[in-house]
């Protein structure tokens, strides 16, 4: 049988704990197809397009095996692919740009497990299948924390002796896919200049900030891990590290991870709710102020990147909750007139993309994430520069 002829598409791939999405670009990096395997492991579905595919995932190995054999009753061989490209969360002080996935950069991504070890194990399975599935295809890989690496020593070193004891420990951040599309999309939206000093609020079920000078990131929100920062979904946020050594003295460690990554932020300030939707819905007293938490806290870390970034001329709203939840942008909003930031309702409950009005001296938008168009694009162009 002669092999399949080749493809312009790229395939882009971002593996989760409990799912792998996954997108087809063409060569004018438009989306030609997308879907979703999801609850692996658990009640699992395959989703693509506008079909479910009837899979039993019991594992991430067997919902690429269908994800792929649901591509190609499509006409979509992997074989004939132009590249796979793939979201990997932590790139550790070494992986901080786009690059060919080699045995070297697997090698490497293993490494930084330690520092996500919840994320980095599944993002590599892929990689590692396909080399030997498709090893002809070209791999790529972007890491959410590499639009980090222009951060400024003093706001990723924490205050701690460096010794053998503390390798590793820095702030990294995470969302920097998001916030690496956010930066490309916003001047074709706004048809403006990207502004100078720029504070990008990524809010969906992991939520972060994001202080941006010239199109750099100079601080963030997230730091050693995505638990640090905003109140979550199901991580606590911010913490005193007093508190969570006082946790783990009195529950252990594996009952204290449960507790502040995944039984805590929305979840546990409302009793049951982690969906911004549900809570906006709900009239308890709970719910409430699970939502006024996740604002107000919110809007303190907006302070300190306002600092860091010495004023402010533009606000970017992305994420689940940043596009959508339009009650939550309008409190965050009232939050910040001091800075002179207006907002025009109509706008607002249209979500966007423009929110301020003609009064503002802040300009405020909603860019809605495009992370797997972004993987596509840093592919093509290591692809279009070899």
């Amino acid at each position: 049988m002669s092999d399949p002829a080749p493809s312009t598409s790229i395939l882009v791939l971002n593996a989760g704990s409990s799912s792998i999405k996954f997108a087809l670009f063409d060569d004018a990096m438009s989306e030609t197809l997308s879907g979703m395997a999801e609850a692996i492991g658990g009640a699992s579905k395959l989703r693509i397009g506008d079909e479910i595919v009837d899979s039993t995932l019991f594992d991430h190995q067997s919902a690429l095996q269908a994800i792929l054999k649901a591509l190609d009753a499509r006409g979509v061989s992997v074989k004939s692919l132009r590249a796979v490209a793939h979201r990997v969360v932590h790139g550790g002080r070494k992986l901080t740009g786009p690059m060919r996935v080699t045995p070297e950069v697997r090698a490497e991504i293993a490494n930084c497990t330690p520092l996500a070890p919840l994320h980095n194990p599944h993002n590599l399975a892929p990689m590692e299948a396909l080399a030997k599935i498709a090893p002809d295809v070209p791999q790529f890989a972007s890491f959410d924390t590499s639009f980090h690496a222009t951060n400024p020593d003093v706001a990723t070193r924490y205050a701690i002796p460096k010794m053998m004891e503390t390798k590793g420990i820095r702030r990294y951040g995470f969302h920097g896919l998001s916030y690496a599309s956010l930066v490309r999309r916003l001047p074709e939206v706004s048809g403006e200049n990207l502004p100078s000093r720029l504070l990008a609020f990524h809010l969906g079920n992991g939520a972060s900030l994001c202080a941006i000078h010239n199109g750099q990131s100079i601080a963030t929100t997230m730091g050693y891990s995505p638990l640090d920062g905003l109140t979550m979904g199901t991580r606590s946020g911010g913490i005193d590290a007093n508190a969570v050594l006082r946790l783990v003295e009195e529950n252990g460690l594996a009952r204290t991870k449960a507790i502040l990554n995944h039984e805590s932020g929305l979840l546990g300030l409302s009793g049951g709710k982690s969906d911004m939707r549900n809570l906006m819905l709900d009239p308890s007293a709970e719910s409430a102020f699970a939502v006024e938490h996740f604002c107000y806290w919110t809007l303190r870390h907006a302070g300190s990147l306002i600092a860091s970034l010495e004023g402010l001329d533009a606000i970017a709203f992305t994420g689940g909750i940043g596009e959508n939840a339009l009650g939550v942008r309008a409190r965050i909003l009232r939050g910040l007139e001091w800075l002179g930031v207006r907002i025009n309702p109509d706008f607002n409950h249209r979500n966007g993309p423009r929110l301020h009005a003609d009064s503002s001296k802040v300009s405020v938008w909603v860019i809605p994430a495009e992370e797997e168009r972004m993987i596509a694009m840093d592919a093509a162009a290591l692809l279009d520069a070899a």
